[in-house]
Parts: C-alpha cells; sequence; structure tokens
C-alpha cells in the first residue's frame, strides 16, 4: 500500500463518476466553475481529485445554498448546491455505498432508488386502494436539515467498514453552507438535500426509523413511502384506522426532526383512498 495514498481508490471510479454528473449536469457551486469551464482541464482536475481522495487530504468546499420556491406556492425549500469537483467526489462514494444498501431497503421504499419512481410508488398505491379503506398520508417537515449525524453514521457503519467512505462522508455532513449573502454557516444536523449522497443517507436512515420500525410493528399495514413522504393503507377499525401517527417519542427516539404538530411533522389527513 502506498503511504502517501492509504486508500485504494480506482482512477476509473473518478471518470465514471464525472460521466455521471456531467450527464446530470446542474449549477456552479461557491466556486463559480461550470461543467463546461470543469472540462477546460479536465485531466488534471480528475486527477487532483483522485490524488486528495486517494490520499485522505480531500476536505469539502462550503455548500452554496439556494431558495427555490414549493411546487405549491407555499414559500420556498433550501437547497444545497456543491461544486462540480465535489459532485464527482460525492458521486464516486455513492457509486460504491448505494449497491451496499439496495439489496437491503424495503421493497415500498422508492424515492432516490435505481429503477424506481413516484410513477411505480401511486401505481402501489392505487391498486392497493381496492383492498384498503384507509390512508395515512405523512410528510416529515424539514427532514433533510434535521437528520441525526450519530444516528446516521452508525446506520452507515452497520454497512460497510471501508475507512474512505466513512470519513468522506462525516466530512460532507459537517461542511458548512455558504448563504446567500457570502457568510458561512456551521451545521450540527442534517445533510443538505442537493448533495449528491444525501438521497441515500437520507434513504438509508429512513430505512431504520420507518420502514423497519413498520415491518416490525404493523407487518399487516402495507406502504409506500418516497422519501420523506409515505402513505400507509389501512383496513378501518370501528371510525378510525388501525394505524395511528407517530407519537412524539417515536420521532424522538430517532431524531429526525425537533417534533412539533404544527412545524415538523404534518399530518395531511387520514382520509378514505377511494
Amino acid at each position: 500500500m502506498d503511504k502517501a495514498r492509504p486508500f485504494c481508490i480506482e482512477k476509473r471510479e473518478v471518470w465514471e463518476a464525472f460521466k455521471r454528473i456531467k450527464a446530470n449536469q446542474g449549477a456552479a457551486g461557491v466556486d463559480g466553475q461550470s461543467i463546461a469551464e470543469f472540462e477546460e482541464d479536465l485531466s488534471n482536475n480528475l486527477y487532483r481529485i483522485w490524488s486528495r481522495m486517494s490520499s485522505g487530504s480531500y476536505f469539502p468546499p462550503a455548500v452554496l445554498r439556494v431558495e427555490i420556491p414549493k411546487d405549491n406556492g407555499a414559500g420556498t425549500r433550501p437547497l444545497g448546491i456543491p461544486t462540480v469537483s465535489d459532485r464527482i467526489a460525492e458521486m464516486v462514494v455513492k457509486r460504491y455505498l448505494e449497491p451496499k444498501l439496495e439489496e437491503h431497503f424495503h421493497n415500498d421504499s422508492y424515492g432516490y432508488r435505481p429503477g424506481r419512481s413516484a410513477h411505480e410508488a401511486l401505481y402501489v398505491a392505487r391498486s392497493r386502494c381496492w383492498k384498503y379503506d384507509w390512508v395515512s398520508d405523512l410528510d416529515i417537515k424539514g427532514f433533510f436539515d434535521n437528520i441525526d449525524w450519530t444516528l446516521m453514521m452508525k446506520a452507515v457503519r452497520h454497512h460497510t467498514d471501508c475507512k474512505w467512505v466513512l470519513l468522506y462522508i462525516e466530512r460532507w455532513l459537517q461542511a458548512p453552507v455558504s448563504m446567500p449573502n457570502g457568510t458561512l454557516v456551521s451545521r450540527e444536523k442534517g445533510t443538505p438535500q442537493g448533495l449528491v449522497v444525501s438521497p441515500v443517507l437520507a434513504n438509508l436512515f429512513l430505512h431504520y426509523a420507518f420502514d423497519t420500525w413498520m415491518s416490525r410493528k404493523h407487518p399487516d399495514i402495507p406502504f409506500e413511502r418516497y422519501a420523506a413522504e409515505r402513505d400507509p393503507e389501512n383496513q378501518p377499525q370501528s371510525d378510525s384506522p388501525g394505524l395511528r401517527p407517530p407519537k412524539k417519542s417515536f420521532i424522538k427516539r430517532r431524531k429526525m426532526a425537533d417534533w412539533d404538530d404544527d412545524e415538523r411533522m404534518r399530518l395531511l389527513g387520514i382520509r378514505p383512498l377511494c
């Protein structure tokens, strides 16, 4: 093993990661460098990423914070934009970690997974509505911004002991945010929505906090989860569904968010599905 580069990362992995990032395009991060500008010195830029990641000396720059309008027009949603170089480095880790996690994820988890989509989740929900009378439609507000780092890393370590993967995930979690006015803000929790690794980490967290919990506590109640939104179906029990919204203690134990009935978890309704 090269003492200067203790981590065995194939150069081809960086190249494959770049191709994925280029295909996805995306805006420039805090350094203002576009993908086209990155390509002007492509060979040296990719070598620099590989060399730093292999040596353990790669430190992610701040994540650029932008506010994007929500689909329903109710305010804005914070989005983090990493630099092009950082997105490539994140993709290297994602390509390593994602296949190891996919085999463990619940079959009714659809968000940000290879070969799955929201349309598939809707199709399953629609087919199940003929068998169940009720649905509990839930959404965790601010989920990405409130993930507990200690619990997150515990889940990651359960599935891999790869030192460079663990090292860089921790560094990405701790990377500061560059606000629109240019100030740097440190963080103590969460993984910015917009990072390449964030969807994988979010799915892993909810795999244990919700999917596994549902399978253990309510094996008779199917659900469809798309990221932080989920629809458990219920047979009626007197005049109310069999599945109640998770108690405050359930949320606090997993630190999914700082519970508040109005601000942290929005129960959109318990209503007939068909």
